[in-house]
């Protein structure tokens, strides 16, 4: 009788070796089909990179060992933490408080309020994350700008682009430098220490430039409707002053974990989900068992599961191009292009990642591009040598972001909110407004890595 089992001494074929094809070309289309079918925002992106991970598996260009080793589990542990946290935090009424707050400081001035939102959705993505960010400073927007009976366009426009260079300025600011933080083993530090004092630079210019763009506009809004704002009472905001104050101290000790943590060997998702949990413990300890259950199950509900499955099949579709060597062929490439010279690399990883980032969702690109910096090690001299490339890669992937409605994931969280307002975000009128400021911030940026590493 025949039997279907190999022994140990001799490996199963795998499909490419079947059908007498190179594993390569199988894993090169894989990756192309997803990123065409992403592109048309006809399939959902969790569903998307979930099939083609399984593709890579099931052709066998990667076994199941691989591919769950190819999963970076710290930058999920690091986002399922986060996403809880702020899930309970935006409980308490917090951050409707600091944006009225702020409405009332400038005196409901239209022009005042457009720049104080501007600039309190750049600092809450830097310590948050943009996404969590627009999504609780988009809803405080629109009750603002009905006040004021004024289009929310510039407004919106205004936090997506604030949204992205805020977000460039910590690890935890933006998912790109989740993922090379994660993958360069960079702390929280270092992405203070390098990318902050750009971050701050950008926003000036970008805070400088909206202000001209709409100040006749807003100029236009009669004083009533910012009486009405004035009428606002921000302490009605605040539903739960405990939780607050819970909140707030757990996550001042997260956040002290990010910064003291990289020097104990204590990864930022280990910090994020030890919060995630104490703040749970904090919130709803005090419950019985059924309603505890009950709370959990609804904080878990509020994680965005689409973006955590939708990380987890892309870390394993690019484990697959990687291991069958496209991107250490893209990395030579790159070397041939640039002479092996470290600054003309830095540069083109710079301007690559900025313009591509703008067409494409800057977090598969960064995933993708991660391997190939790697690549470079050996010819620049080690890991250490290297670290330019991936300040590039950053400030690249973070600023490109603000180029189309396409470019981050935050983008297109507050273009949801516009839908739902009935004031939809064009991609052209977005576009029009976002590229030439996105290409202003990128000259910046490249003068500052010319300055700061050559």
């Amino acid at each position: 009788m025949a039997t279907h089992s190999t022994s140990h001494g001799e490996a199963a074929l795998s499909v490419p070796q079947l059908l007498g094809i190179d594993p390569l070309w199988i894993a090169t289309g894989i990756l192309i089909l997803v990123y065409a079918v992403l592109i048309t925002e006809k399939v959902n992106r969790a569903i998307l990179t979930m099939l083609g991970a399984s593709l890579m598996v099931l052709f066998g260009i990667i076994n199941q060992e691989q591919a769950v080793a190819g999963v970076d589990a710290n930058t999920l542990a690091l986002l399922i933490g986060m996403m809880v946290i702020v899930g309970i935090t935006s409980k308490c009424g917090l951050f409707q408080y600091v944006a009225i707050k702020a409405a009332k400081a400038v005196k409901a001035n239209p022009t005042g309020i457009l720049i104080m939102l501007t600039l309190i959705t750049a600092v809450f993505s830097a310590l948050l994350d943009n996404v969590t960010t627009v999504l609780l400073i988009a809803p405080i927007t629109l009750l603002i700008t009905e006040a004021l009976e004024t289009r929310v366009f510039p407004f919106f426009v205004a936090e997506i682009l604030a949204s992205n260079v805020g977000g460039t300025a910590t690890l935890i600011g933006d998912p790109p430098n989740i993922i090379i933080g994660s993958a360069a083993g960079l702390s929280f530090n270092d992405f203070v220490v390098n990318l902050a004092p750009i971050s701050a630079i950008c926003l000036v210019v970008l805070t400088g430039i909206i202000y001209l763009m709409n100040r006749k506009e807003l100029a236009r809004i009669p004083k009533s409707a910012s009486d009405r704002i004035m009428g606002f009472n921000e302490s009605e905001a605040v539903t739960d002053v405990v939780l607050m104050i819970k909140s707030l101290a757990v996550l001042a000790l997260v956040l002290m974990g990010f910064t003291l943590g990289h020097s104990y060997g204590i990864q930022p998702g280990t910090s994020a989900l030890a919060g995630a949990g104490l703040l749970m413990l904090l919130a709803y300890g005090h419950q019985s068992g059924e309603e505890q259950s009950e709370s959990v199950h609804h904080i878990f509900g509020e994680v965005e599961w689409v973006t955590i499955f939708f990380f987890g099949g892309l870390f394993v579709i690019v484990a697959g191009v990687e291991h069958v060597g496209l991107l250490a062929f893209f990395g030579e490439k790159v070397l041939e292009l640039t002479q092996g010279d470290m600054m003309w690399t830095a540069f083109f990883i710079f301007w690559a990642s900025g313009i591509l980032s703008a067409i494409l969702d800057n977090i598969p690109f960064v995933a993708t591009m991660i391997p190939l910096i790697e690549s470079t090690a050996d010819t620049f001299g080690g890991e250490d040598a290297i670290e330019p490339l991936w300040w590039s890669l950053a400030l690249g992937a973070c600023l490109g972001g603000n180029g189309t409605l396409l470019g981050a994931s935050a983008n297109l969280t507050v273009a949801a909110f516009a839908e739902k307002a009935k004031q939809p975000i064009g991609f052209i009128a977005f576009a029009k407004i976002a590229f030439p400021i996105m290409i202003l911030t990128l000259m910046i940026a490249n003068v500052y890595i010319w300055l700061r590493y050559f």
